[in-house]
């Protein structure tokens, strides 16, 4: 059960990176320039990230260390199988173009974005003081 509570919030955070992306592409891009509307979309959905695990994981129930492990872990894991996916069978795009987005780059804060992703259960648990 908490695996699904679990995918059900990382859902919630994945609505929310497609409204950043959206962002960046539609405004932060033009009106910034590419090197800062990334970095600026990275930190906003790094904060988008800790925030619903602040509000949403608690509601998962009492937590260990171990189990916001295994959450951010999970986090991590759908995330990278739904950029690699989407990118590679929806948007048709290479693997070098895919591994780019790995590369800190103009800008490209992707893989600290990833680093939050996992540790955003544990912070939520601390921040909430369950354990």
């Amino acid at each position: 059960m908490l695996t699904l509570k679990s995918i059900a919030v990382w859902l919630a955070i994945l609505v929310c990176a497609v409204v950043n992306g959206g962002l960046r592409e539609a405004l932060l891009i033009p009106s910034l320039g590419k090197p800062v509307a990334l970095v600026t979309s990275g930190v906003l959905l790094s904060i988008v990230i800790v925030v619903v695990s602040v509000v949403l994981v608690p509601r998962l129930g009492k937590l260990s260390i171990s189990q916001c492990q295994y959450i951010g872990l999970l986090w991590l894991c759908l995330t990278l199988v739904f950029e690699f996916g989407l990118g590679r069978f929806v948007q048709h795009q290479s693997w070098q173009q895919l591994l780019e987005a790995y590369a800190f780059k103009d800008g490209n804060i992707w893989p600290l974005v990833l680093v939050v992703t996992f540790f955003a259960p544990l912070l939520a648990v601390r921040k909430g003081i369950q354990r």
